[in-house]
């Protein structure tokens, strides 16, 4: 079952499997993240007799949002609850920080560094001592570029082994 520090476990059998299943669902920009290793599944409850999976943006804007919110519920009625639905909810804000330590495995795997514990941007722009290149581990990199491939990632060059690699940046 999965569970965060954002969500509890229920004695509700249903709720804990619409937990589980939208906890399964791959993000839909980095597809080796679960929801729940990327720390957007907040949790689901039983609201009359409907449940109720909620999630939190990685920022208010992001254009993933949608595509997350439909397969949560695509999901959801493929394990046969028919009566769930997801919910958007906003606070309290995603941070790096709800990142999973397995999520940041996944990352790191996957060539994408993952952000320091506790990092965060100042007025938009983010503020880190050094990032780590997730092929070599060497610290001396550089930022080239505020953006990669989403908003979500800057892009940098370890200048050990050359390689360029996307930083998942604070929010």
């Amino acid at each position: 079952m999965v569970t965060s520090a954002k969500t509890r476990p229920s004695d509700d059998a249903d709720v804990r499997r619409a937990l589980e299943v939208a906890g399964e669902v791959p993000d839909p920009e980095i597809p080796v993240l679960s929801l729940a290793d990327l720390g957007v599944l907040r949790g689901a409850e039983r609201r009359g007799g409907q449940i109720v999976v909620r999630i939190t943006p990685t920022y208010t804007g992001c254009p993933a949002t949608l595509a997350i919110r439909l397969a949560v519920e695509a999901a959801l009625l493929d394990a046969g609850l028919r009566t769930a639905r997801v919910e958007t909810v906003i606070s309290p804000p995603w941070t790096t920080d709800d990142i999973t330590e397995a999520g940041r495995a996944k990352l790191a795997s996957y060539g994408i560094a993952p952000p320091a514990r506790g990092a965060r941007s100042v007025r938009g722009l983010f503020q880190v001592d050094a990032v780590a290149c997730p092929r070599c581990g060497a610290t001396q990199t550089e930022r080239i570029a505020e953006f990669g491939s989403t908003a979500c990632k800057a892009l940098y060059r370890c200048l050990a082994c050359r390689e360029p690699f996307e930083y998942f940046k604070c929010l």
